[in-house]
């Protein structure tokens, strides 16, 4: 079981110019990390997409570090001004880049909902053809490049594991996948267990991702805690530290057959560094006791 740690986990640090790309991945080599996932090509010195991307690449072939995935995101209602076709070739542009990085896998999100102002009540299964469109003319055209494409347990609308299972089975690609996230469930109020169960067999790759959870009929905790769609209360923390069923997603993961790369999603409140650590700790010690290795 490989494990990787997805550069959102730097988030902060990146946002703030403290770090650059380059240095998540000194750190994640310093951190004993299998492998990376990069979440955007973010370049700092002036480079366009295309030639970071190459720079990105041959930085982690000097570490002997593999990619393996490559996150961005994607709008198939709303994106590109709500032109479907214009969104396609946009998301395309972006399996090309993840060409150049040498990602043989991709990570892009369905969408979070109808625009704002939208007459009337419009659900996820009038969004399902479009949605089912979008992501199969992408992922025909990675599987040309060996690029297996993804989406996400995320964005709210396309959130809970009967969407997304309706979403996977609809576009019915053998190209075509999840990105399954442990902790995202919570956003749409369902129990992580429950819904990882549902969606195993569908995983072509994982998040392992912690929250602290309190009732939305307590008192609003204050700053770092955001509402869930049913109006819980959620915080990122330390893989282990929180409220997610690490172990037993893990053990989920293992019964429907799934033995590819968990990578660490941290977006807590602590220290970054100390943050991705202490979970990557804990998630060698639950795979080692779930997987064996």
């Amino acid at each position: 079981m490989k494990i990787a740690v997805s550069t959102y986990s730097f988030n902060p640090l990146l946002l703030s110019g403290a770090i650059t790309q380059f240095a998540c991945i000194e750190k994640a080599v310093e951190m004993g990390f299998d492998a990376i996932e990069f979440v955007d090509i973010l370049p700092h010195d002036g480079s366009s997409a295309e030639e970071y991307a190459k720079k990105l690449r041959a930085e982690c072939e000097k570490h002997s570090l593999p990619i393996s995935n490559y996150t961005f995101g994607a709008d198939f209602l709303t994106g590109s001004g709500g032109n479907l076709q214009e969104e396609i070739e946009r998301v395309k542009r972006q399996i090309d880049l993840a060409e150049i990085l040498g990602a043989t896998s991709v990570r892009h999100d369905a969408t979070t909902g109808f625009a704002a102002g939208s007459r009337g009540f419009r659900g996820f299964e009038e969004a399902l053809p479009r949605l089912a469109e979008g992501c199969r003319a992408v992922t025909e055209y990675a599987a040309e490049k060996g690029i297996r494409t993804m989406v996400e347990n995320h964005g709210l609308f396309c959130q809970d594991s009967c969407r997304v299972e309706k979403l996977i089975n609809r576009v019915a690609h053998e190209n075509f996948g999840l990105l399954c996230d442990m902790g995202n469930f919570l956003c749409v109020d369902e129990d992580p267990s429950l819904a990882y169960s549902r969606v195993a067999p569908y995983a072509f790759y994982a998040h392992a991702k912690d929250f602290h959870v309190k009732s939305g009929m307590e008192p609003n905790p204050g700053e770092g805690y955001w509402q869930s769609r049913g109006g819980n209360y959620l915080r990122g923390a330390i893989i282990g530290h929180g409220n997610v069923p690490v172990k037993q997603c893990l053990s989920i993961l293992k019964n429907a057959g799934y033995n590819g790369t968990i990578a660490v999603e941290f977006e807590g409140l602590e220290d970054s560094f100390k943050g991705i650590s202490i979970g990557l700790a804990n998630l060698r010690r639950y795979t080692a006791e779930v997987y064996g290795e």
